[in-house]
């Protein structure tokens, strides 16, 4: 299988912050969407964009929450967006194309903590995966004429290392033999890549570039804080007094440094005929199958062969486009 998984030597590293990667970067003029960009990593995007310009508009399933929130950051605008609703996630589209506007850039950043108990949608469909992928690919094809309409776009899908631990279940993809909480996240992870691999090939040729980022491991993110103190402290993320460990080179970010691998895939001209791919610390991550597991001292987080291949790309749309038509 040929790629594009390789370094480019962005100049940047690890520990790089969102700011430090937007330094010199103009981006009056440009608009953008960042779903969940009121919280953890999402408010540190949505800020840094603002800094650098852009008008952005936060979707949040509460939008007073999201307001109080961005207190502080101004111009911010925010709208109501569900994304375990189709009828939520459709009017957000509809109001967003009747507002005239085109979208430069969307990161899909929103997502489900990995619930213990399996949970589905009033579909019947597992709600990590429906919230994760499902849903931001049903905003993502809404708002396509917009996209087109920037005449140079990018879409980036936030997910995880994760991604390694699970394909696509396509047997199975809602769990009907059983549930696992983390393998339905790495589920969802896994299709964030695959949903920006396939993108980038449909719509390349329409100006509109597809990514996938992992953006580290930031404690204090509602993902990872639900896992309580003892599994984290188990992990290496804090430590025995409860404060954050950071250490970039192993993973371990600051807000800043997480908000950095996302804003890099959405403005850097370093990427300009580079889409498709998967990011990680400020770069193109390189591909790495060698079957490594998590501990306190090594996160692996390298983009896996099946998360990039572009059959199994092409496989999951059209089964998507199945799942929101079912």
């Amino acid at each position: 299988m040929t790629h594009q998984q390789h370094p480019i030597g962005s100049g940047f590293t690890a520990a790089s912050t969102a700011d430090e990667v937007l330094a010199g970067i103009d981006l009056a003029g440009q608009n953008v969407i960042v779903t969940a960009g009121h919280a953890g990593i999402g408010r540190e995007v949505t800020r840094a964009l603002v800094t650098a310009g852009a008008s952005v508009t936060v979707g949040s399933r509460n939008p007073d929450r999201a307001r109080t929130a961005l207190a502080g950051i101004e111009g911010v605008e925010v709208s109501r967006l569900d994304l375990l609703d189709p009828a939520s996630v459709d009017a957000f589209a509809e109001r967003w194309l009747e507002s005239g506007r085109p979208l430069h850039i969307l990161v899909n950043n929103a997502a489900l903590p990995a619930p213990e108990k399996l949970e589905r949608d009033a579909r019947g469909y597992e709600a990590q995966f429906a919230t994760n992928h499902l849903g931001h690919f049903q905003l993502t094809l809404g708002l396509l004429p917009a996209l087109r309409a920037a005449h140079g776009a990018r879409v980036v899908n936030v997910t995880s290392g994760a991604q390694r631990f699970s394909d696509i279940r396509w047997d199975d993809p809602h769990f009907a033999g059983g549930y696992h909480p983390t393998m339905a996240y790495a589920q969802s992870k896994t299709a964030n890549v695959l949903f920006a691999v396939e993108l980038d090939r449909r719509w390349a040729e329409d100006g509109i570039r597809g990514y996938a980022v992992h953006p580290g491991v930031v404690v204090g993110t509602s993902l990872n804080s639900a896992a309580g103190q003892e599994a984290l402290r188990a992990e290496g993320l804090i430590d025995e007094s409860g404060q954050p460990i950071i250490d970039p080179e192993r993973g371990k970010k600051t807000p800043r440094q997480g908000a950095g691998t996302i804003v890099f895939a959405a403005t850097s001209p370093l990427l300009a005929e580079i889409g498709g791919v998967y990011l990680k610390d400020n770069d193109i991550s390189p591909l790495d199958d060698e079957p490594r597991p998590v501990t306190a001292e090594d996160i692996p987080s390298e983009v896996a062969s099946h998360s990039i291949d572009p059959r199994s790309a092409q496989r999951l749309w059209e089964l998507s486009e199945q799942l929101l038509t079912a």
